[in-house]
This record gives C-alpha cells, sequence and structure tokens, in this order.
C-alpha cells in the first residue's frame, strides 16, 4: 500500500486522532471525579452510619458497563466475566437498598 493509498483511507475514515485524544481525556478525569465522589459518600455514609447500597449500586453498575464495551471492543474473555460479575454485584446491591427502603 503506497502513502497516498493510506492518506485516502485516513481522510475516509473521518475520525480526527485530536478529537479521540481530548474525549479519552474527558473520560479518564470524569472516572477520577467519580472515584474521588465515591469514596467521599463511601465515608460520609460510613461516619453516619448510613447504608452505601445506592452508591454501591451505582458505582459497580459504571464498572459493569465499562468492562462490557471494552470486551465489545476486544473481545477478551475476562472483560465478558467480570462485566457479568459487576452487574450482578450492582442488582444485588439496588435489590438491597430498594428493599431497606420500601421496608
Amino acid at each position: 500500500m503506497d502513502r497516498e493509498e493510506i492518506l485516502r483511507r485516513s481522510r475516509a475514515e473521518k475520525e480526527d486522532e485530536g478529537n479521540t485524544y481530548l474525549e479519552n481525556r474527558g473520560r479518564r478525569a470524569g472516572f477520577y471525579g467519580l472515584c474521588a465522589m465515591y469514596i467521599a459518600l463511601l465515608a460520609f455514609n460510613c461516619w453516619t452510619e448510613q447504608p452505601s447500597e445506592s452508591v454501591l449500586a451505582l458505582f459497580t453498575s459504571y464498572l459493569a458497563a465499562e468492562a462490557w464495551g471494552q470486551h465489545r471492543a476486544g473481545g477478551r474473555r475476562l472483560f465478558l466475566i467480570l462485566s457479568l460479575l459487576l452487574a450482578g454485584a450492582a442488582l444485588l446491591n439496588l435489590a438491597i437498598y430498594v428493599r431497606g427502603v420500601l421496608g
């Protein structure tokens, strides 16, 4: 494949590497922010002796979706197993939270 062919295919994809880089940086910063808030909420709930199942359900569902996306993109079986386990944990935490609220 010659240089012109590579350039033509690259232009046809219409994907800007700069935008992809910025999106990935934003996602990484968002993930770190989510982790920091998760830790803060868990610490607060522990300090005030409040249940944390809702926070755990939210966080594990995010991790399950991320693992699922990695499985779909790369086809690695480990991410499939991880996504299923995390989704199960998210549903279990949600069920415990709903049961506690509804009494």
